[in-house]
């Protein structure tokens, strides 16, 4: 059987400038968020204090850990934890790497969701997994999260 993808929301998140955790060109880094929108089903704000760790290896590819919280308009809160992985050819990792808005189809930007929260209108999003396809601009990223059914 093949799962479905329902949509979910889409998420604006606003990003700072990137920390760089050790000295070497390629390694560890940590992008903080900074707010942002929900929208596309629920609706709502990411809020301000979370982060995306990232690993960058030599060939380009990043590994992405992100944890953040969302308000949802007249709900609650809901704490997200997404996994995945970004790639693509060099030359388009440079471009984004300087901030370069491209076309997602260009490169790979996918993530593991899951999600908790205490809302009771919202219990539903504990008990299910969602993924999420990435786009990449200069200070956001624009995720759009399905639910995996």
């Amino acid at each position: 059987m093949t799962p479905a993808l329902t949509p979910l929301m889409t998420l604006e998140v606003l990003v700072g400038a990137p920390v760089q955790i050790d000295a070497a060109p390629h390694g560890r880094r940590f992008i903080p968020i900074v707010g942002g929108t929900v929208g596309g089903g629920l609706t709502g704000q990411v809020l301000a204090g979370g982060g995306d760790w990232q690993t960058v290896w030599p060939d380009g590819r990043m590994d992405i850990a992100a944890h953040y919280v969302l308000e949802i308009d007249g709900q609650g809160t809901v704490e997200v934890r997404s996994d995945g992985v970004r790639h693509g050819p060099p030359a388009v990792l440079a471009a984004l790497a300087r901030g370069e808005i491209l076309d997602p189809a260009s490169y790979y930007f996918r993530t593991a969701v899951r999600l908790r929260t205490a809302a009771p209108g919202l219990s539903r999003l504990n008990a299910l997994l969602a993924v999420a396809t990435g786009e990449r601009a200069a200070d956001r990223v624009r995720l759009r999260v399905f639910e995996l059914g």
